[in-house]
């Protein structure tokens, strides 16, 4: 009897060895793409910015929610949140507050946005977000692509609030706007299209934002007044797939 009960003992003492083993082995085999441990709820390290996730909502240049985003919270990579608090911190001692739109995007929601480009009678927001452009350039001309440095983790689409004056400070056009008023360094008055010009106060706006994100390291896009991108980004090489939700950062 004694020696049955040490031989299951000994038994059972082998399969939890190869379970552990067969476990250590997955988080070893663990795509880099799918690994989130070096990512952050923003709002988790700045407590203080404002969200509208966009792209968990069906206000956005394609009119649905897309996939990818599981709640509406934006996640970005360790580095970038701790940088984009110093920004923060300057802002709201100049009266403002950031109003973020979106951080990581997962690769999913980028391959969602090229089918949706290759549909070019799918033009439901059209007049919201590209009344100047025919659909079938967003693609040629780069406001879509296969690749987003969003998914890279270290990319935030963001705005000011004005906390006085209660409102979101006016940039000139809306965020995701595909045209040349969109571009950061567009000049008060000058002609852009079919769109307004912008004016000196809107200018300002942006390089208010502008400067304050240069300050603590990050970079503009030249084609995008709210898209900026940490200079020293950690992953710029890898192009994350897991959702944004918390749980991705459990497991």
């Amino acid at each position: 009897m004694i020696k049955h009960l040490a031989a299951i003992a000994m038994l059972l003492i082998f399969c939890a060895s190869i379970t552990a083993c067969s476990s250590n082995e997955e988080t070893k085999t663990k795509a880099p793409e799918e690994d989130a441990s070096q990512f952050v709820v923003l709002t988790d390290v700045v407590p203080d910015v404002i969200l509208e996730i966009r792209y968990y909502s069906t206000y956005n240049f394609i009119g649905r929610r897309i996939p990818g985003y599981e709640e509406p919270i934006a996640m970005l990579t360790r580095q970038a949140a701790d940088s984009l608090k110093k920004v923060s911190d300057d802002l709201i001692k100049q009266g403002y507050r950031l109003k973020i739109f979106d951080g990581y995007r997962p690769q999913k929601a980028v391959d969602y946005f090229m089918e949706w480009a290759k549909n070019v009678e799918d033009t439901l927001m059209k007049q919201y977000f590209y009344p100047e452009l025919d659909k079938s350039v967003l693609v040629p001309q780069e406001y879509i692509a296969e690749k987003s440095g969003h998914t890279r983790g270290s990319t935030i689409d963001l705005t000011l609030f004005d906390m006085t004056l209660e409102k979101e400070v006016d940039m000139g056009c809306t965020y995701d706007y595909f045209g040349v008023a969109s571009h950061p360094d567009v000049q008060p008055g000058q002609p852009i299209g079919a769109y307004k010009p912008i004016t000196q106060q809107q200018y300002d706006n942006r390089m208010i934002l502008q400067k304050a994100m240069t300050s603590h390291g990050f970079k503009p896009y030249d084609c995008e007044w709210w898209h900026f991108t940490l200079l020293d980004e950690p992953f710029p090489n890898t192009y994350f797939t897991f959702p944004i939700a918390r749980k991705s950062l459990e497991n």
